[in-house]
């Protein structure tokens, strides 16, 4: 009997075992970010696509995105949540970070997304958003 009970056991954890997700945990100074066995970065952060420059920005880092046909997708979702053309909308996406080439203008970091995960509303009460603007200014001189 005891021997039919490690052999139940011994196959139960085996097949328990084959089903389970490889995830690898990057630690990247405060931040954990998931990298899946596909290769792919699992990043969130706020998203804008505003005059011909994408930008994803998260917790540790701010990252240049590759401008592409997946990253269009990305901007078609986001566009929905957006007040104003330069708000910066939560998302969740899976890419590949790569270095940015030496010689050209922007980020240190680029991500080339993959996979869009989630798109949320943003937080219409955040404290930490710059909003540059004019103003106008009413004259006190009157004409004579």
């Amino acid at each position: 009997m005891k021997k039919l009970l490690i052999l139940l056991l011994t196959v139960a954890t085996f097949t328990n075992c084959k089903n389970d997700s490889k995830t690898e945990t990057i630690e990247n100074e405060d931040s954990k970010t998931e990298k899946k066995d596909d290769g792919l970065i699992v990043l969130e952060g706020d998203f804008v696509y505003y005059a011909d420059a994408a930008v994803l920005q998260t917790k540790n880092e701010v990252y240049g995105v590759i401008i592409d046909e997946k990253m269009h997708e990305l901007d078609k979702y986001v566009k929905k949540h957006k007040i104003e053309p330069t708000d910066m909308v939560p998302v969740v996406i899976k890419g590949n970070i790569i270095p940015k080439p030496e010689g050209e203008e922007g980020w240190p970091l680029r991500i080339e997304v993959k996979e869009i995960l989630k798109v949320s509303e943003p937080d219409p009460n955040r404290k930490d958003v710059v909003k540059l603007g004019t103003e106008k200014k009413a004259s006190s001189e009157t004409k004579k």
